[in-house]
């Protein structure tokens, strides 16, 4: 790879925790140089996920884990899968809350047949994929729902529940964690009607040209930004407590949960 590269943390990068990313990023950014690697100085906010995920000077991201096995062109390599402590998942694995309406009188996911959903993209794996999934386990998936509003974020699905525009949508559970606590006001006419199950956190990527040398890298900055006690208060602000080495096998499962 040659310079310039590309770093990005966009997949959880609301209003309140920017400041968070920026901080984690200026650390990695400074252990990559120290290993000869000209990082960018700041992460791009300036194009979407999907467009810097194309990109081949990629140095640093983090992607949704569907497209990465379902998007037959999305050349990226798995560097690490993150940890967060979020109620109901696990170390590595995460799930999307069910949320509808708090005043909407069905009790069960079966009783949503038929009605209005909203997704974020039709390839997101907490947005689409592991409701899909949840569906399966109560109907064929197929048709379930009657119409399909796609929104372009988690946010926006939110706020199409709440205004009565879809009836029901699936909330990445970290995402659901940032808003509860910065921004509550959103969920509010909301509750949760189930879990989806669970599947790997999304991971962080490079570019599939990434010389081995240069993950090694990451993954000892990763590593070392993970130890730093002067970055804890970022990284209680992402949620973030650990982070291990990770490979694409990991996502595989969520091609044959798709399927």
């Amino acid at each position: 790879m040659t310079a310039p590269f590309v770093a990005s943390l966009g997949m959880y990068d609301h209003p309140g925790q920017r400041a968070a990313n920026d901080a984690l990023w200026a650390a990695i950014a400074e252990h990559l140089r120290r290993q000869g690697i000209a990082a960018p100085p700041a992460v791009d906010r300036g194009r979407s996920v999907e467009a810097i995920w194309r990109d081949p000077a990629l140095l640093f991201a983090q992607c949704c884990g569907y497209p990465l096995v379902a998007d037959a062109e999305l050349a990226l390599r798995v560097v690490a899968v993150p940890h967060y402590a979020v109620p109901n998942c696990p170390p590595g694995r995460h799930l999307s809350r069910v949320l509808v309406r708090a005043d909407d009188p069905a009790a069960t996911l079966a009783a949503f047949a038929g009605r209005t959903v909203a997704i974020n993209a039709p390839l997101s794996n907490t947005g689409a994929n592991l409701l899909r999934a949840a569906v399966a386990q109560v109907a064929p998936p197929e048709d379930f729902f009657g119409a399909t509003i796609t929104t372009g974020s988690h946010r926006a699905s939110i706020d199409a529940v709440a205004s009565g525009r879809a009836d029901i949508a699936a909330i990445d559970a970290v995402t659901h964690a940032v808003i509860a606590r910065d921004e509550p006001g959103a969920l509010a006419g909301l509750r949760e009607l189930a879990m989806t199950p669970l599947a790997p956190n999304l991971p962080f990527v490079t570019a599939w040209a990434t010389p081995p040398s240069v993950v090694t890298a990451l993954r000892r900055a990763l590593d070392a930004v993970m130890r730093d006690p002067a970055l804890a208060q970022a990284r209680a602000a992402l949620f973030l407590t650990a982070v291990e080495p990770a490979s694409v096998h990991r996502y595989v499962a969520l091609r044959r949960l798709a399927r």
